[in-house]
């Protein structure tokens, strides 16, 4: 979402203005153009040729520029930027902020500012727990201003504690979050995600490869658009960057079905992408099985089918989406399974496209749909695939 936005970063005098340097890294690889305005101070902490040659533009610090004369104008900058970042922001730049003391290039853009400001704030834990810092925080977020909190850790006086600037992905995720389109704003939405696990004994079970990447890639891309996501996933090793998603691990296909029939009431639609098991152990033995002899006779029972029960209980204005992952016959198969459980549309992949499916970052998927449209992606990040199914979501349910 940050492709194409031109962005102004105000550096200020901060021991955190180093980071200042990877988060120009990455909004200029995220595709923004960036202008960065320092004040005098911050000189002294990271040069201006360093933030230069990554921006990929001249670092602005004074009103004029001393070579020639030029008028850095605070009020073109103001026009021309989709968004204005300070980070790192310190307890003096945030009191002139509220005060509107305008007594260098950096306050006089920020108050000719027409666009949305972003605001990191970093300093040591007393100064930002003190009364007056936590006032002024509290009366520029009152003016429109958006304060990405800052983290807690060792900061530079040797304390530990909440004051430390955000890292620059979490402020780009942020930003990210911030532009992206909220279609979703106000829909309820249950994604499950990974494998199941179903108990032999206590030690070993019946499983498989799914790493959860696909679920968890559509949680995050539901989130940012705007959706309140609760994501029941399987045993995954896994992380969420959006905190407001609701996340509810379980380990067998029976809790996960137990969980999704107690949630999917209250939601607008699901997207189902978990690998659950079609089999379970029919008995789980209390102890771990020993090898007495050479061959072992395990017998399965089938599982409750989720897709299935929730394609049956469904309401008309709720959407289902399921997934398909074929080795033979796979459009075939596809259309039968989205059939036999009133999914709106399914998601297949196949077993035969390289670099696709359980454990790769990347997935080449086709969406088929009741109708009998039929959409075919490129081979592409699952981040990416994600955002491509939310948005055939929103142009075919909602």
């Amino acid at each position: 979402m940050l492709k194409g936005k031109k962005f102004i970063l105000g550096v200020t005098g901060s021991i955190a203005a180093y980071k200042s340097a990877q988060l120009i890294r990455l909004l200029v690889k995220e595709g923004a153009e960036v202008k960065v305005v320092m004040t005098p101070l911050a000189k002294e902490f990271i040069t201006p040729l360093t933030l230069a040659t990554l921006a990929k533009n001249p670092i602005l610090v004074d009103f004029f520029n001393p070579e020639n004369g030029d008028w850095n104008s605070h009020v073109d900058l103001g026009l021309w930027a989709d968004g204005y970042i300070i980070a790192p922001a310190t307890a003096n730049t945030i009191a002139k902020m509220v005060q509107g003391v305008a007594d260098n290039l950096l306050l006089t853009t920020y108050l000719s500012a027409r666009c949305p400001v972003f605001v990191a704030p970093a300093m040591d834990l007393d100064m930002f727990a003190h009364p007056s810092t936590r006032k002024n925080i509290e009366t520029l977020k009152s003016y429109g201003n958006l304060i990405v909190e800052p983290a807690v850790g060792q900061l530079a006086s040797g304390l530990e504690g909440k004051g430390r600037m955000e890292e620059p992905q979490t402020i780009v995720d942020y930003l990210d979050n911030y532009y992206e389109p909220k279609d979703m704003k106000g829909k309820k939405v249950l994604i499950t995600a990974g494998p199941t696990y179903e108990k032999i004994d206590p030690v070993r079970f019946v499983g498989n490869y799914s790493s959860g990447k696909m679920g968890f890639a559509l949680a995050e891309a539901c989130a940012k658009q705007g959706a309140d996501v609760t994501l029941i996933t399987g045993p995954v090793n896994r992380s969420l960057r959006n905190k407001s998603i609701e996340r509810i691990n379980v380990e067998s296909a029976e809790e996960m079905y137990k969980m999704v029939m107690l949630k999917f009431k209250e939601m607008d639609g699901a997207i189902l992408c978990a690998a659950v098991a079609d089999f379970t152990p029919e008995k789980q033995a209390p102890n771990k099985l020993k090898r007495e002899k050479q061959d072992l006779l395990l017998k399965l029972k089938p599982t409750k089918d989720i897709a299935a029960e929730l394609g049956r209980i469904k309401q008309g204005e709720q959407f289902l989406v399921g997934f398909a992952l074929e080795s033979e016959n796979e459009e075939a198969n596809a259309i039968s399974k989205m059939e036999r459980k009133n999914l709106d549309f399914i998601v297949l992949n196949s077993l035969q496209d390289p670099d696709s499916g359980f454990g790769f970052d990347t997935n080449k998927v086709s969406i088929i749909h009741r109708s009998g449209l039929k959409k075919e992606y490129e081979l592409k990040s699952k981040v990416d695939v994600a955002v491509d199914i939310v948005n055939e979501i929103n142009t075919l349910i909602f």
